[in-house]
């Protein structure tokens, strides 16, 4: 258990991380697109519509750093973003959006499984869930693949502003007692808030950990 002062320290330390340089890559349409395996990442994944790309850009404290939209599924590719010279953050296509053609929802989600499966420098995967919704079938469907893989994922929640006090406080343990059966999952659940900032200090210094 880290002392006080170690923990200040980790938050200085991750703060700096997040205010250095931050800039978009390129987007990967397949597999072969990935850039070199050249230094740790972490990727963000979930649901259509989890309030993902908001998360992202209040994280790195951009205001439109990643694509927002109040259409689902607007991501359509692996968004590889460089935070200074340490790390990759990959905003991934969002997943579970039914009005999207069969053909390409199929793609979509074969690139997600490619991906995960076979990233040998990805060190996380922040799987969001909406904290209003819980756990859905098919983020139960991407924590299997994880598991089978042997990918080391946590679970954020988004949106905690729009639950009550006593919902919040609730949803957390929910979800913990939810992972004891998933061999890859982080224990610790982060309860985040784009719109209010909460949890965003918690999910850098997780971030600045893996480094």
């Amino acid at each position: 258990m880290q002392s006080i002062e170690e923990e200040e320290q980790a938050l200085e330390a991750a703060t700096k991380l997040f205010c250095g340089e931050c800039e978009f890559l390129k987007g990967v349409v397949n597999i072969d697109g990935l850039p070199a395996a050249d230094r740790v990442e972490i990727a963000f994944a979930g649901r259509s519509n989890v309030g993902k790309s908001s998360l992202i850009n209040a994280l790195l404290g951009r205001k439109a750093l990643a694509r927002t939209s109040n259409t689902p599924g607007r991501t359509r590719e692996i968004n590889y973003f460089t935070l200074g010279e340490q790390l990759y953050v990959v905003d991934m296509p969002g997943y579970g959006y039914a009005r999207a053609s069969k053909s390409l929802v199929e793609g979509w989600n074969r690139l997600i499984h490619d991906y995960l499966r076979g990233r040998a420098t990805l060190s996380r995967v922040f799987l969001l869930i909406d904290s209003r919704h819980g756990i859905k079938p098919n983020d139960f469907e991407i924590m299997e693949m994880l598991d089978e893989a042997a990918v080391s994922y946590q679970i954020v929640l988004t949106k905690l502003d729009k639950l009550k006090k006593a919902e919040q406080e609730a949803i957390v343990p929910h979800v913990q007692a939810q992972l004891a059966k998933h061999p890859a999952a982080y224990p610790e659940v982060i309860g985040t808030s784009s719109v209010k900032k909460n949890g965003l200090d918690d999910l850098r210094v997780a971030v600045f950990g893996l480094l």
